[in-house]
């Protein structure tokens, strides 16, 4: 699944989705992981939601800035707000 026209381009939007599939109201069942990548025929980024058996369950375009600011967030979850 992905959602052509919605691209993440900021960290305030990558952290609400984010926290959408943390908390499970994206409404995907199994996932085991998150992740950002590069689509090989077009060079766009992505952040993607993979399941059991990497199989990929969603994902969402991201802006290049979004991939270079927002990887330590999607590799080690979204921090709490004190």
């Amino acid at each position: 699944m992905n959602i052509e026209n919605d691209v993440i381009d900021n960290l305030a939007e990558l952290e609400r989705f984010l926290l959408s599939v943390e908390k499970g109201g994206l409404g995907l069942e199994g996932v085991v992981g998150v992740g950002m990548a590069t689509n090989n025929a077009d060079g766009r980024h992505f952040v993607a939601v993979f399941g059991d058996n990497h199989k990929l369950l969603l994902t969402r375009w991201i802006t290049a800035e979004i991939f270079e600011t927002g990887k330590d967030m999607v590799q080690h979850g979204v921090k709490p707000k004190h």
